[in-house]
């Protein structure tokens, strides 16, 4: 039987690249494995960078995606976790022993990386939360490795967790961001205070609903950080979350935690000078969300295991999101929109909803 799904022929900066909705075959779901129909497929600022250069794409034409949410429609051999019918959310991988890609109307899934969809939330925002919230929680408590790791904090579903760094300040760059937004949640839950962020002012009463003390106006020179933060605590800052890493920011994060610190990284280390992270003892890692990467599959699975009661009791909630029109189709101009830049939103399309 055929689905519908979304592929690009080749990557954007070729002059023959396009968009194509076309037919490819529905998978079989084989044993510890479920096919999940997909009624809501999130887009990341990851598809854009994926389609421009072909990062992690080994052949063209490519699907995309990394965000739904669906309906399970069968069960491979052995799965008892879910029911046909079950509501779920997951991400797709680039680096799992299979890819996995969410622009397509059917996905097989290992049940591991897969979470029931509580009662409280539609399936459109459930299809926002997967990758950002493993980026956030994989940032913060993944063991302490480089070049990709986390802060090494205690999850906050582990005996001991909730409220542990209470009192520790951080600081947390482009809180307005889905990574940044359940950074923010995280942190709230694991004790930190002051939370610090930096965002566009009409989102500030938005970030801090999710839990962060201070927002300080992303227009503001990010040399100003350092002493803006000050200002704000007199307490060392030892923790700080870049969710945007461009070279400005990465500067800026780094003089604003104390020597001895932690910084974590959304992208590669581009510009802090090695010299100076050795001078002063600080941590600089770089996360990396996939939950099925080698290396992340431990703490992905101990994540899933968690993630539908804490979207349940409200802990993390789902971002702000529009509908695209048109199904598949309309991803690529939602693709456009998203480079040029959104806050405190995402784009959701409805692949069974595809002409």
């Amino acid at each position: 039987m055929p689905q519908k799904a979304l592929l690009l022929t080749h990557a954007l900066t070729a002059p023959d690249a396009k968009f194509v909705v076309a037919d490819i075959a529905v998978p079989e779901p084989g044993p510890g494995h479920v096919l999940i129909a997909v009624h809501a497929a999130a887009l990341n600022p990851v598809d854009w960078i994926v389609a421009e250069t072909g990062r992690y794409v080994s052949s063209w034409p490519t699907g995309l995606g990394m965000d739904a949410a669906g309906v399970v429609e069968r069960l491979g051999e052995g799965v008892v976790k879910f029911g046909v019918g079950d509501r779920v959310m997951f991400a797709g991988t680039v680096a799992g022993p299979t890819i996995v890609t969410t622009f397509q109307q059917f996905v097989v899934m290992s049940v591991d990386f897969v979470a029931k969809v509580p009662s409280n939330i539609s399936l459109d925002q459930a299809a926002t939360m997967p990758c950002t919230v493993a980026t956030a929680a994989f940032g913060l408590y993944q063991a302490k490795q480089q070049p990709l790791g986390g802060l090494g904090l205690t999850p906050v579903w582990e005996e001991g967790g909730r409220g542990k760094y209470a009192g520790e300040p951080i600081v947390i760059i482009a809180g307005a961001t889905g990574v940044g937004q359940h950074t923010i949640q995280f942190a709230k839950l694991s004790g930190f205070s002051p939370i610090i962020t930096t965002a566009s002012p009409h989102n500030a009463a938005y970030l801090k609903s999710l839990g962060a003390t201070h927002v300080l106006d992303r227009a503001l020179p990010l040399s100003a950080l350092p002493a803006r933060v000050r200002a704000i605590t007199a307490k060392p800052v030892l923790y700080g979350y870049d969710a945007v890493s461009v070279p400005e920011t990465q500067n800026a994060l780094f003089d604003a935690v104390a020597p001895g610190g932690q910084i974590l990284l959304v992208k590669r280390t581009v510009a802090v000078d090695e010299a100076k992270v050795v001078e002063r003892g600080t941590y600089v890692a770089r996360v990396f969300g996939d939950v099925q990467a080698p290396g992340m599959q431990e703490i992905g699975r101990t994540l899933y295991a968690h993630f539908t009661q804490l979207v349940e009791a409200g802990e993390i909630k789902p971002t702000r999101l529009e509908v695209l029109p048109d199904g598949l189709a309309g991803i690529p101009d939602g693709l456009q929109r998203l480079k040029k830049g959104i806050s405190a939103l995402k784009f959701v399309a409805h692949p069974q909803e595809t002409s």
